[in-house]
């Protein structure tokens, strides 16, 4: 399973704009600074979590991003689906067919399992933490994603 740098950079830009204390915001060629990424990249990333409603933009020349809501509104499941979509979804199937026009798995299939259940497992530890769990430093970030992850684990015992 790999990261997208779409959602790597994206929840990074998301993570700037949460911890910026202007009222402007952050402008894309701030962003594009402190992240080293192209003003291009940045302004597609900020694009995307704009129009799903993550981030607004403030007017005026010195103008920027700031969040939409409350940071602690903010699920890190939905920013990460906004971003680059789940692992799987309905659609992963019809895309990893053979050389023939269907599913030769499509009625006995094991690995859509796995890959179902990976999703719920994700998408159940994603929908318990918000921007503001990780709007910290590392150490305090690391203290509150260990005990979502240590609840998590309780749940799935049970």
């Amino acid at each position: 399973m790999k990261i997208t740098s779409q959602e790597e950079y994206g929840l990074r830009i998301l993570l700037r704009v949460a911890g910026c204390s202007e009222k402007e915001g952050m402008s894309i060629p701030q962003l594009s600074e402190v992240e080293g990424l192209s003003s291009h990249y940045v302004a597609k990333l900020t694009r995307i979590l704009r129009l799903k409603g993550f981030i607004n933009s403030t007017p005026g020349s010195k103008g920027g991003y700031v969040l939409a809501m409350p940071a602690d509104k903010i699920v890190l499941n939905e920013v990460l689906k906004a971003l680059d979509g789940p692992l799987f979804d309905n659609s992963f199937c019809g895309s990893h067919m053979s050389s023939m026009k269907f599913c030769t798995n499509s009625v006995d299939c094991s690995s859509r399992s796995l890959w179902q259940m990976m999703q719920f497992i994700l998408d159940d530890f994603l929908n318990k933490i918000t921007l503001s769990d990780l709007v910290k430093n590392e150490e305090d970030s690391n203290m509150i994603l260990s005990k979502v992850f240590q609840q998590h684990q309780v749940q799935l015992e049970k």
